[in-house]
């Protein structure tokens, strides 16, 4: 066991991805505005289940195919700024897209355009960010603690995001609620000015920012054996068919609640994975990231249990408390797992990759509960749950295609097997 001393060079590492984790995941529109645009569609243009949730999973097309912008970003350096310039550029296109949706009429076809628009901006954001978040764990070796800054704050911004959204609703027009989203996107321009050298001085540089050309890029990626476990276990846990639609539309119509539950309930599940993400960041460092994955898988497939003893509004939210307890482990070892997987100057695109397959793992996951809670309106829902129960268990499986020398040491502890294969994947590039 290694005991990890702290210096001021990480408390800068941790102050600067942990300023930026909260303004993405408190601007992003999949967060802030998801919750918004679905009663606007529900209430003012009397949208049903299904066609909330296809709204979603059209909206959702950049999303899936956000490995586009993690390339980009691996091979994109806009005005010799890197991943700095990247936000110079999207920040601005973001806001305008914003201010654009909110002086348009109402409509179900403007808001898809709007909101398309704005979710592919976001994918470039994104794709600087977490390629960038990846880059320094793998150099610092600090994949594990990150991805506990990433989680603790990153739901942090998600509670904040949701907890406002029932609010929103209820008091801001349309127009009131895509202004505000522009002026917060706007403030991704204060990242094009901070530079701590703690991130930025030599990460650019080191072995594991190395890329060569598309073609050869493509190639390594391709065979980079460690991605493919990766990407299915973070799909798998996003596929979860009860959470999002079927549950917003069992609260608000069979157990009669209020618009506003439906966004507590989502920020508590949300809010109760925060200590157990903290908690993740101390044992990262003292147990091996292969324990951690199989302790959090079997936590995680008990998470949607509590949702089958929901019987009125009032018990969603502790029972959503619970849900997050379950699932606070597994999400953070599966993020930590993606680091470690990336591919030398590849950061950017396996991130994008990941967060791809996760994203549609939501989408389609909502679309088929949605399907299931309309094919039978007294027990669609439950069903929802079983299902879900189901993906969750087959995780297991996939843990034992992880190569060995991924997931073998805790944070902070340097594996020569490791280091070589990134020397090796380079010259071989």
């Amino acid at each position: 066991m290694i005991a990890i001393r702290e210096t001021p060079q990480t408390r800068q590492v941790y102050s600067y991805f942990g300023l930026l984790t909260m303004l993405y995941f408190v601007a992003a529109p999949e967060f802030l505005l998801d919750i918004p645009t679905t009663y606007i569609l529900k209430n003012q243009l009397q949208a049903t289940a299904p066609q909330v949730s296809l709204f979603r999973l059209l909206t959702g097309i950049p999303l899936y195919f956000c490995f586009l912008a993690g390339l980009g970003r691996d091979l994109w350096n806009p005005f010799g700024l890197r991943d700095r310039g990247i936000f110079l550029l999207m920040a601005p296109a973001a806001a305008g897209v914003c201010i654009w949706i909110a002086l348009a009429p109402v409509t179900y076809g403007g808001l898809l355009a709007g909101m398309f628009l704005l979710y592919a901006a976001f994918r470039m954001i994104q794709a600087a960010f977490t390629g960038l978040m990846a880059l320094v764990g793998q150099e610092q070796l600090m994949s594990g603690r990150l991805s506990a800054i990433f989680n603790v704050v990153g739901n942090g911004g998600i509670v904040v995001s949701t907890m406002a959204s029932g609010p929103m609703v209820e008091r801001m027009t349309p127009r009131e609620i895509f202004l505000l989203a522009g002026g917060v996107s706007a403030l991704f321009l204060c990242f094009c000015l901070w530079k701590p050298r703690a991130v930025f001085g030599h990460s650019y540089a080191s072995p594991h920012a190395s890329g060569s050309t598309l073609v050869a890029d493509v190639r390594r990626l391709v065979r980079h054996k460690a991605i493919y476990p990766a990407m299915l276990v973070n799909f798998l846990w996003y596929f979860n068919p009860g959470i999002n639609t079927p549950a917003q539309f069992y609260l608000t119509e069979q157990l009669h609640a209020s618009d506003a539950t439906y966004s507590y309930y989502f920020a508590t599940f949300i809010a109760a994975m925060i200590p157990i993400n903290m908690l993740y960041g101390y044992l990262c460092t003292r147990i091996t990231a292969k324990r951690l994955l199989w302790w959090g898988t079997l936590l995680g497939i008990l998470q949607m249990v509590p949702l089958l003893l929901v019987r009125t509004a009032e018990m969603a939210v502790p029972m959503a408390a619970l849900m997050g307890m379950f699932g606070g482990i597994a999400t953070s070892a599966y993020y930590d797992l993606a680091v470690r997987s990336c591919p030398p100057g590849l950061q950017g695109t396996l991130m994008m990759l990941v967060m791809a397959s996760t994203f549609a793992a939501m989408r389609w996951g909502d679309y088929l509960g949605a399907w299931i809670y309309t094919s039978d309106p007294r027990n669609g829902f439950f069903y929802c749950v079983g299902a879900t129960l189901v993906v969750y268990s087959s995780i297991l499986g996939v843990l034992r295609l992880i190569p060995a020398h991924v997931v073998e040491t805790p944070d902070g502890q340097a594996d020569p097997v490791a280091q070589a294969a990134v020397i090796a994947e380079i010259q071989e590039g």
